[in-house]
């Protein structure tokens, strides 16, 4: 067996190590892109798998906590531009319908990171590195690992209504949000569909999203289409705040169903 050494390597050379052995990580992964500018600054490389969803990826050579923010802060921004994303790189096939998914790579990972990690509700992987020289050879060879997160407390994946709306403690808040989701199932009872989900609450029209509503203590949220149709965020206090948002959760259904 030969022998071999580690070695360190800057984070552009990891880079390109990974630019030209993309596999390496994970079967028919391939490179697409890297130090692609954002929003929020460049992000390390763009990647695409072997079922085409696109993967954002944050390189580190130390073990450093922050590239948990930094890599949530790339999806972000790729997740919110991923059409766009697809056509710019439309020799990879990305398929904009699927999940992005996000890879943090770094040599080591703390446990705090990894606790972290088990409460975010997005496809995230870990994948440690190590870069080796064998004897008479010249040539860096990347190993990869994928780190196992821990798994989170069980959790009934049955949402309820009531459960929704509980969460509110204020009874007048309470009342206005029953009577509002009373109000929009009478606008059109064969067509609408309302349900609970993990956090809000989802106003379909034949199958198409419209609004949410999202429950708070003592208030509660509306999101949907402004006059612009910019998906809008509008808390409710008193039923003056609710009049407007009315009209336009309104026409915003009569436009989608």
């Amino acid at each position: 067996m030969k022998k071999y050494k580690y070695v360190e390597v800057s984070e552009k050379q990891l880079e390109d190590l990974i630019r030209q052995a993309t596999d390496l990580i994970e079967e028919g992964l391939k490179y697409i892109d890297h130090q692609r500018m954002t929003d929020r600054g460049p992000l390390d490389m763009l990647m695409v798998d072997s079922g085409n969803a696109l993967i954002v990826a944050e390189l580190k050579i130390i073990e450093d906590d922050t590239m948990l923010v930094q890599g949530i802060d790339y999806y972000d921004y790729i997740s919110r531009n991923i059409e766009g994303v697809a056509r710019i790189y439309k020799n990879f096939h990305i398929d904009p319908k699927q999940t992005v998914r996000l890879f943090l790579i770094a040599p080591s990972f703390s446990i705090s990171l990894l606790n972290r990690c088990k409460w975010i509700d997005i496809p995230i992987s870990l994948f440690t590195f190590k870069c080796i020289i064998f004897e008479d050879s010249k040539e860096v060879i990347p190993v990869f690992s994928e780190v196992t997160i821990p798994s989170g407390p069980e959790v009934a994946e049955a949402y309820n209504l009531e459960d929704r709306l509980k969460y509110i403690t204020n009874p007048d808040a309470r009342k206005m949000v029953d009577e509002l989701i009373k109000e929009i199932q009478g606008w059109n009872p064969s067509k609408i569909f309302i349900e609970a989900t993990k956090y809000d609450i989802s106003l379909k029209v034949s199958g198409r999203l419209f609004s949410y509503l999202g429950p708070r203590r003592k208030h509660f949220m509306v999101y949907t289409y402004d006059n612009e149709k910019k998906w809008t965020g509008f808390p409710i206090h008193q039923k003056d705040d609710l009049e407007a948002v009315k009209v336009l959760i309104k026409a915003n259904l009569e436009r989608l169903g």
